[in-house]
């Protein structure tokens, strides 16, 4: 019958998730470098600079978290996915969370700009399912 296709008859399907984690932590390092360093200049270039807050910090706090989630993308990257899967469940969670997220504000038009809606909560949505394919098909592997 069916045989689920493993990493270990397939490693261009552990290329192909090793690559798909690398590209996640490279945009959500530049996102976390961009929101952390440079809030003010990144909400002016968007037009938006009066809905900066007025207290910085809640926006560096936010693009830490984005930046330091990215290194983890690339630790799990360069390591052993199958001992990582747990990892990557995590990382999974995340962009469902701030994509889901994003949609509820986006729905209410509470957004600052519609690029949080439009392009990062697509974009993590779009991560959200390759991810969460990515997790069933290890977590199928280790049991199987």
């Amino acid at each position: 019958m069916f045989q689920a296709i493993t990493f270990q008859k397939n490693p261009a399907r552990e290329k192909y998730y090793c690559s798909l984690l690398y590209l996640a932590a490279l945009y959500d390092v530049v996102l976390g470098i961009t929101f952390t360093f440079f809030p003010a200049r990144t909400y002016a270039a968007l037009g938006i600079g009066e809905k900066l807050p007025a207290f910085g910090g809640y926006v560096t706090l936010l693009g830490v978290f984005v930046l330091v989630v990215g290194v983890a993308y690339f630790l799990i990257a360069r390591g052993d996915l199958r001992r990582n899967a747990n990892l990557i469940l995590i990382g999974t969670l995340y962009k469902l969370a701030y994509a889901g997220t994003a949609f509820f504000y986006w729905s209410q038009s509470s957004l600052p700009h519609v690029v949080f809606g439009a392009l990062f909560g697509v974009v993590d949505m779009v991560f959200f399912v390759l991810m969460a394919e990515c997790y069933g098909s290890l977590k199928k592997e280790i049991k199987g």
